[in-house]
């Protein structure tokens, strides 16, 4: 019961901003964009979603394999500065 208190205010607010945002598109006058702006653009915003999901993937997937782990201990000194031992 208490993630709806937490879900129905986000819901509310996304559905405030898509409502404030297609109320000033709408109100904004201008050219009218040719169909081949459009085309570009819905082929820009799937082009950049397609290289972020894929980027977040190979990290998310780096992460579990361990392969950051082999790189960032490679690289590490041994700490002197505790003295010998």
């Amino acid at each position: 019961m208490r993630k709806y208190f937490l879900i129905a205010p986000l819901v509310a607010l996304l559905a405030a901003s898509i409502y404030f945002a297609l109320s000033i598109w709408r109100g904004i006058e201008g050219p009218v964009m040719p169909t081949e702006g459009i085309v570009a653009m819905w082929l820009g915003i799937v082009f950049s979603l397609l290289v972020g999901c894929g980027l977040m993937a190979l990290v998310f997937y780096s992460s579990r394999r361990g392969y950051d782990d082999a790189v960032g201990n490679a690289h590490r000194e041994p700490d002197q500065s505790a003295g010998p031992r």
